[in-house]
């Protein structure tokens, strides 16, 4: 059995161990629980697990990703975050998250059962709260070992259809490795750069991919990207910042999803949860005037 630990917005459920979980998870679903009424999921240094949910009922169907994003984590001491998960072809899970994530030594098998719970839901992947830590990025197979890509300097990786998009870190480039490549010769050394942030190194990328844009946050600011046509990448907005904000996600046809912290020339540290900035029809250069604003504000 699970401990409930209520809190506003977000209920926080316990298992002690990765069988717990599977049981527990699939006991939410038999109450409703849908992969986006998934809001955050940790581990702590014992290996138990922490699945938050929301507190109110109508949420579990109805919260947005941005709104996901916009959550606090409500509970105090040590934990070690899942940022996303997904699903991709080929029986590979992708899982995004705290670097700390491998010392309990249950992340593999968490992922691999939420990953199950996802496709039991029709979803390919699931966004979690945002949370500070340094980042990390696994890819595992079912018959592979895990491969943790932030060794080799890969982080915040984003699926699209045909391959993997991510960040390096200290670099101001965007890479993509294709399936194809991927599947023809199962090495991970095939990525390359496909576009070159004109505003330092990219510290954040946007956690998931929406109409073929992607949102990259660097050191002098955001740039907007259409991968449709990937290698092939297209600039199409960019806004000047001081480096501190950054998005992490958006609402289909609505709101960005900005999150704020210390800009380093690594990474985006002491990460806040998300806020929501513009309303329906927002584009990055709306982003960037209200995000002026703010700053002279």
């Amino acid at each position: 059995m699970s401990e409930e630990i209520p809190r506003t917005g977000v209920r926080v459920e316990r298992y002690g161990d990765p069988a717990a979980a599977l049981r527990g998870l699939k006991e939410l679903r038999g109450k409703g629980l849908t992969p986006r009424g998934l809001l955050f999921l940790a581990l702590s240094p014992d290996g138990a697990i922490h699945l938050g949910i929301p507190d109110d009922a109508e949420m579990i169907t109805s919260i947005k990703v941005g709104e996901k994003l916009a959550l606090m984590w409500p509970l105090e001491g040590r934990f070690f975050h899942f940022d996303a998960i997904h699903r991709l072809p080929g029986d590979f899970v992708l899982w995004n998250g705290d670097r700390r994530l491998k010392d309990p030594g249950t992340a593999t098998e968490v992922a691999r059962i939420v990953a199950s719970f996802i496709k039991g839901g029709s979803a390919r992947n699931v966004l979690f709260g945002c949370t500070p830590h340094q980042s990390g990025s696994w890819l595992g197979e079912a018959a592979r070992t895990v491969v943790p890509l932030h060794e080799q300097g890969y982080v915040e990786v984003v699926p699209v259809a045909t391959g993997l998009f991510a960040r390096r870190v200290m670099d101001h480039r965007l890479f993509f490795l294709p399936f194809a490549l991927l599947a023809s010769t199962g090495r991970l050394e095939g990525w390359g750069p496909v576009f070159e942030s004109p505003l330092g190194n990219i510290l954040l990328l946007e956690r998931r991919v929406m109409n073929d844009r992607l949102v990259l946050s660097c050191e002098r600011g955001l740039v907007e990207v259409d991968v449709a046509q990937v290698p092939r990448i297209i600039e199409r907005a960019r806004a000047q910042t001081n480096g501190s904000m950054a998005v992490v996600g958006r609402i289909d046809g609505g709101a960005f999803a900005v999150t704020s912290g210390k800009a380093q020339p690594w990474g985006l540290d002491e990460m806040r949860p998300a806020v929501l900035v513009g309303g329906e029809g927002a584009t990055l250069a709306d982003l960037g005037r209200a995000l002026a604003t703010r700053d002279t504000a």
